[in-house]
């Protein structure tokens, strides 16, 4: 298979290129030539099949002419091993709950994915991982590739804007892993780890890659939950809908590959906080990226969301097609809190922000379409944002032992400020 840049379909890469590399030159995001459509006989009998089968199915069709049959068992092995379980909240509403990996947040699935995968093709070379977070990505990355032979990884996130606990996720480690502090938002450091794939001198030194969404080994695994949450609903004659709560899109776009695939996802819901680009363009406004707002749903803090041109990609630049399949709404943080309060005293369920998010998304686009099941994603263990958990139950979150470990450990990191140019030459002392 190869993988062709969004910004240039003639440009295409083998697997170990585009997943080293991770950002194509022209900056475009790879994706794959063709997208496997998978046996109607696998899709009907899905319910009968373990997550893992799954996954040796859907990860064969996309990679299966470039790793043998027992690298594809092994890779799936090693990514899918803990659950992601489907929890019904109230009548035809369900969560797919995507946080009981090693750092309590649905990254663990792409980072272990392309940890494993990145080990099997770097050949005896010394590769610098580069992450840009928000929040989860940072902890779930630190901890998929911790100790990995021949990586080091580089993270840089928004000063006083994750969470202490996503904090001391990646920024306590140490061994291969570096944490850099930035003077400004996510979107800096974003653009930081963008404007270091394309600087030549960096690149003729080093051999660096991405390991945020924006790489297809992280983006791709992911459709694998969509699978197996769907073969877990009770079966019917409704649609089907998935809310998701968006940031930087990958996780969106990973479930529309699914759908892309032959999973029969009826719509999905692109569920946001303040940080509003892409409903707005949804509703008919012109794509612009803007300056990112600070919410309690951090890993949604994104005003320039990259995995935006993979949408278009997966509907071959229909736009049309893309609005009409995908839903876009936004909420602020005090209505957020509201119904992170309702669901608990209602229902019993206790959400984090991001889920809350996504639920809020998925009531509204009922209000209309009261037809369908939907299925919301709680993207984190509630215990990443005990203070606003807190703050909004006044209660204290009891912690998972191996999320409170963490809060234990001493950070090392170092300041960086906002300027590219101070961010080469941090990576040109190496």
């Amino acid at each position: 298979m190869k993988f062709y840049s969004t910004n240039n379909k003639d440009h295409k890469v083998s697997l170990r290129e585009a997943v080293i590399k991770g950002l194509a030159p022209d900056q475009g995001l790879y994706m794959p030539e063709q997208i496997p459509q998978l046996p109607a006989s696998f899709l009907e009998n899905l319910s009968k099949l373990s997550f893992q089968e799954i996954g040796y199915e859907v990860i064969g069709a996309i990679f299966g002419e470039d790793l043998s049959h027992n690298e594809i068992k092994e890779l799936v092995d090693h990514t899918l091993a803990f659950d992601a379980p489907l929890v019904e909240v109230e009548k035809d509403i369900y969560t797919l709950e995507l946080f009981h990996g090693p750092t309590l947040a649905f990254k663990d699935f792409g980072a272990r994915f392309c940890s494993k995968l990145m080990s099997m093709l770097v050949e005896e070379e010394k590769v610098r991982v580069l992450v840009a977070t928000s929040g989860d990505t940072g902890s779930a990355v630190a901890n998929g590739f911790y100790k990995v032979p021949d990586v080091e990884v580089i993270i840089l996130y928004p000063s006083g804007k994750v969470s202490v606990l996503q904090e001391k996720q990646f920024t306590t480690l140490g061994e291969n892993v570096k944490a850099l502090e930035v003077d400004g938002v996510f979107d800096d450091c974003q653009r930081m780890v963008k404007e270091a794939f394309l600087d030549r001198e960096l690149n003729e030194k080093m051999l660096l890659t991405s390991a945020n969404s924006i790489n297809i080994a992280r983006w791709i695994p992911q459709c694998l939950y969509y699978f197996y949450a769907y073969s877990r609903l009770p079966k019917g004659n409704k649609k089907v809908v998935f809310s998701v709560p968006s940031g930087n899109f990958g996780n969106i776009a990973a479930g529309i590959l699914a759908e892309r695939m032959g999973l029969p996802i009826d719509g999905f819901v692109a569920s946001t906080n303040v940080n509003k680009v892409v409903p707005d363009y949804l509703k008919g406004v012109p794509f612009r990226a803007r300056p990112s707002l600070q919410t309690i749903s951090n890993s949604m803090d994104v005003g320039n969301p990259s995995n935006f041109y993979r949408l278009l990609a997966l509907y071959d630049g229909d736009e049309d097609l893309l609005k009409e399949k995908v839903k876009g709404y936004f909420f602020d943080d005090a209505t957020t809190r509201e119904v992170m309060k309702e669901v608990k005293d209602t229902r019993g369920y206790v959400m984090d922000p991001h889920g809350a998010v996504a639920y809020l998304g998925l009531k509204e686009y009922r209000e209309s379409n009261s037809d369908v099941v939907g299925v919301f994603l709680e993207t984190a263990h509630p215990g990443k944002f005990r203070d606003v958990v807190k703050a909004v139950h006044q209660e204290e979150v009891v912690l998972p032992k191996r999320l409170a470990a963490f809060l234990e450990g001493k950070k090392k990191v170092e300041k960086l400020p906002n300027d590219f140019v101070a961010f080469k030459k941090y990576l040109m002392a190496k």
